[in-house]
């Protein structure tokens, strides 16, 4: 059976004020330039957006950020942003969950080039598998977008962007060695001309890890042997222009990863993880001011038990498959950018022996959206109707509001709804699912407060996000009537002089909040109330150093509060040596300060880790 588990407060405001006065009060002359904040993004809208006008906060992890995570997983590096938490069982290619804003892991929808992806039976993405070296960028947005992709998209979008094709013909490799015996070797290429432009990415990564439990670990799961992860990964990518302004994309990913997991003495238990994604996208103007899309896609998520310590253990494979087909228009009005679609999914599962009582669902979609901008006003409004094979119709919104007090203050208010239909384990698993559950339903509100200046932004919101009918963790879930997950964000970005500077803090509550009940007012497990992260870097000649710090409260593994796993902060430092004009030395350590703790009770996190890297990148 496979299920993923999903500072004082004080203290942090005195760090946090620390870190922003010296830079809220620099003179803005001093800034380089602005380009971090007139990026384009598309996941908040379906639309091309500037990050500055977005009405939800956004944030974007570029080609440059990732390679300074050298040595952290995916999951490991998105907890390095505002609002965002991860929990893992252990050290690379081992179970990982994300978790916004407090709520829930399944709560988070992960698109791959515009391309659902997940494993239907957990309700999560396999966050271990997916590898950084295919990745250009990864847009985030917070808050409910429900509205726009329907169910998952509770607590935000995360959105992958595979490497893309540049003009001309640019290799690009690298290679690294660091603790534990991991090992990396990597290499791609980006083309373009005339029409067509592509990108290849082939990599592979090694290392002989670590144990991922200690004897704390519940279920008799401790084995002391080190578990290693082996994982080969390629992506590609095709776009041909043709028509004039028409576009046809093709894009696809794949990952295999074997991993060596802890579940008991007696046997090295060991899995198979498979990652496929591919999409077609042909997109183009119908007319001056109408732009269509037409995309089609499939996922596949696999797990395959290879070897078992455990009595409960089952060897072969759990699968799921999505396919998906869209039609997406945007069409321009008095009113703003208005969006219009139509998609339909179709889930599909598989498990070792006897099938699930039901395998398959499809789900119906059609959408509408409305954003703009007209003097101080800004808006978005989104409206979605989905029609589930398993539970019937759920109609889902949004509603935002921003007003431009001042050329550099700006007020907004958000109000959305969502749901998530329970995954096919929590309903129909052997001994463990509930057949009767029913979807999660959310009401969450924002109230939110930015200043802009030049090269510089400071976000500040209150959310409150309430679930009803919770999916409760464990065997024979059951739907909570109450949750809440309310509290504050704050968040900094800053291009100052020659340094770039990230900062946020978020103070958020989340809770049962079903009075009567034993667990009235617990905190929900896995996730820490309190959290700050601060990141800074500045070219210094021919190097470019810089350091990333994040703290968590402490968070417990259980409804009912009684498994206690303590918080923690770490400090990684790195550091870029420009040998030649292509050539690169990075050097990285993780966790320099050698912090010793866990995200998942039982479960060991990376000790102090060093990485060496040789980048090669034509021009």
């Amino acid at each position: 059976m496979r299920l993923r588990p999903g500072a004082s407060a004080a203290l942090a405001v005195c760090l946090t004020a620390f870190c922003f006065s010296p830079i809220v009060s620099a003179q803005t002359s001093d800034v380089l330039s602005d380009r971090r904040f007139d990026t384009v993004v598309v996941t908040g809208t379906r639309t091309a957006t500037r990050i500055d006008q977005s009405l939800a906060e956004v944030s974007v992890i570029d080609r440059a950020q990732i390679e300074q995570a050298s040595g952290r997983t995916l999951a490991e590096l998105l907890g390095q942003q505002s609002g965002v938490q991860f929990s893992a069982n252990g050290g690379a290619g081992k179970s990982s969950a994300v978790y916004f804003r407090g709520l829930e892991a399944r709560h988070t929808l992960l698109l791959i080039d515009g391309v659902r992806y997940g494993s239907a039976t957990l309700g999560t993405p396999a966050w271990e598998n997916i590898p950084l070296d295919s990745i250009e960028r990864i847009e985030i947005v917070r808050g409910p977008l429900s509205g726009l992709y329907g169910s998952n998209a509770v607590g935000g979008v995360i959105q992958i962007f595979t490497r893309l094709g540049l003009p001309g013909l640019r290799p690009q490799a690298s290679v690294s060695a660091g603790t534990h015996r991991s090992g990396h070797l990597s290499g791609g290429l980006q083309f373009g001309q005339g029409a067509f432009d592509g990108a290849l990415q082939l990599t592979r990564n090694t290392t002989q890890g670590f144990s991922a439990t200690n004897p704390r670990v519940p279920f008799g799961n401790f084995n002391p042997d080190d578990d290693g992860f082996r994982q080969t990964s390629g992506s590609a990518r095709l776009g041909w222009r043709f028509a004039e302004a028409w576009r046809a994309d093709l894009s696809s990913l794949a990952s295999k990863g074997e991993t060596q997991i802890d579940d008991g003495l007696g046997a090295d238990a060991r899995a198979d993880l498979r990652t496929q994604v591919i999409g077609l996208q042909v997109r183009g103007p119908v007319q001056p001011g109408w732009t269509t899309a037409v995309r089609v896609s499939r996922s596949k998520d696999e797990y395959e038990t290879l070897s078992s310590a455990s009595a409960f253990g089952t060897l072969g494979t759990i699968a799921t498959v999505q396919q998906q087909l869209g039609w997406e228009n945007t069409v321009d009005t008095p009113l703003g950018s208005a969006l219009l679609l139509a998609e339909t999914l179709r889930q599909t599962v598989s498990r070792p022996g006897a099938l699930f009582a039901v395998s398959q669902r499809s789900i119906d979609g059609v959408a509408a959206g409305l954003n703009g901008r007209a003097g101080v006003h800004t808006w978005q409004g989104n409206l979605r109707h989905d029609r589930n094979s398993q539970f019937g119709g759920q109609t889902t919104g949004s509603l935002a509001y921003g007003h431009d007090l001042t050329p550099a203050w700006r007020a907004g208010a958000s109000y959305g709804t969502s749901f998530v239909a329970p995954s096919f384990n929590q309903l129909y698993f052997p001994g463990f699912g509930n057949p009767n559950l029913l979807p999660e339903e959310g009401r969450h509100a924002e109230l939110s407060l930015r200043w802009a200046g030049t090269a510089q932004q400071l976000r500040m919101a209150y959310v409150d996000n309430r679930i009803r009918g919770y999916i409760s963790s464990g065997p024979a879930p059951t739907n909570i009537p109450r949750t809440r997950i309310d509290g504050y964000t704050l968040s900094y970005d800053a291009q100052w002089a020659a340094w770039t500077v990230a900062a946020s803090l978020d103070r958020l509550d989340p809770r049962n909040d079903t009075a009567g009940t034993a667990n009235f007012g617990r905190q929900l497990p896995r996730r820490s109330k309190d959290s700050l992260k601060l990141a800074a870097d500045t070219a210094l000649g021919s190097w470019r150093v810089g350091a990333t710090a994040a703290a968590f409260g402490a968070r417990y593994d259980d409804a009912a509060n009684t498994r206690r796993v303590g918080g923690f902060a770490t400090l990684d430092l790195h550091a870029d040596w420009r040998l030649a004009r292509e050539w690169t030395l990075g050097l990285k350590l993780n966790n320099a300060g050698g912090k010793v703790y866990e995200t998942v009770y039982g479960y060991n996190q990376p000790g102090r880790e060093g990485r060496v890297t040789l980048r090669y990148s034509g021009m």
